[in-house]
């Protein structure tokens, strides 16, 4: 798959909008932010459809992947958007991740741990939060917004420092020599 998509995902109280623009995206937040609930919702509508209260909006289809039988079932998944709670910790491994790079899906993966084994971008990390439109509808609205925003990225500082004098700062001195000055 190539591409961005729009995934908005709505009941009577709750509605989630994101946008994907990666084959991995990453979704970090404290507990009661709404993260499972989004996976919740998007099995609700996936196993019921609109008899489930779920509204689903996508233009390719939209997956939750469980940990039973994860191997056999990704393999049947194509073209689509996967979704994965935290509670997978296959996520994890070397395994996961050799199936994803064969794969031509696009994954949303749930998670708060370091997932080493993956090639994902700082572009591709969001945290999720309420964004307080609706309110008077009694209606929550969850949005994505990226941890590591652009401002943060293109700052230019004027000094580096190190925690130590040896190869650490030899290594900063060398990479930052001609943009900044370097102290250990």
């Amino acid at each position: 798959m190539k591409g961005s998509y729009h995934i908005r995902v709505e009941n009577k109280r709750l509605r989630y909008d994101l946008d994907i623009r990666r084959n991995i995206t990453i979704i970090r937040g404290d507990s009661a932010t709404g993260k499972t609930t989004l996976i919740e919702m998007l099995q609700s509508a996936e196993k019921d459809g609109t008899a489930s209260g779920v509204s689903l909006s996508c233009d390719k289809p939209c997956v939750v992947l469980d940990r039973i039988r994860w191997e056999e079932n990704l393999e049947m998944i194509h073209n689509s958007i996967v979704f994965l709670d935290e509670q997978n910790h296959f996520m994890e491994s070397k395994e996961f991740a050799v199936k994803i790079r064969e794969s031509d899906n696009y994954y949303v993966l749930i998670t708060r741990a370091y997932l080493s084994n993956l090639p994902y971008s700082v572009d591709g990390i969001y945290g999720i939060r309420e964004s307080g439109k609706y309110l008077h509808l009694n209606k929550s609205y969850h949005e994505l917004y990226r941890i590591y925003e652009d401002r943060f990225m293109q700052s230019q500082p004027d000094c580096m420092m190190t925690e130590d004098s040896n190869s650490g700062f030899e290594f900063f001195r060398y990479l930052f020599s001609d943009y900044m000055e370097c102290l250990s």
